[in-house]
């Protein structure tokens, strides 16, 4: 019961975390808006490269949610199919392992996500 229970866990945390960049991606999208906004008010080239350097940080962003988000879900597909077949041999320090690595990857986005956050908010 307890690689069930485990599985079910990490099934339960990639979801969390997918849900949670989804609503980045939303946010990533007003902050654009806001930005391209900004492009139209003001000319000066200090502000011209500001724009640039969160544009690009918007779309390296964005391609780090698109990447996760695929392996997670890769992985909790493979996840549910370990729980669903029980008496399968499973390799368990390879999805651990494996866990290990997306939970840095996602650590390390989520920092970076909220350090672009702090920086743009105009208040």
């Amino acid at each position: 019961m307890t690689a069930a229970y485990s599985n079910m866990g990490l099934h339960f945390r990639y979801r969390l975390w997918i849900a949670e960049m989804n609503a980045d991606i939303t946010v990533l999208r007003i902050f654009d808006d806001y930005v391209v906004e900004l492009t139209t008010k003001k000319n000066e080239p200090a502000v011209k490269n500001g724009i640039d350097d969160f544009q690009q940080h918007f779309i390296s962003l964005r391609n780090e949610i698109d990447e996760l988000k695929h392996e997670m879900h890769l992985n909790k597909m493979a996840l549910a199919a370990s729980s669903r077949e029980p008496n399968k041999i499973q390799n368990k320090s390879s999805s651990r392992s494996t866990h290990i690595a997306l939970k840095k990857r996602y650590t390390a986005f989520r920092k970076t996500f909220n350090q672009v956050k702090k920086r743009i908010q105009p208040f």
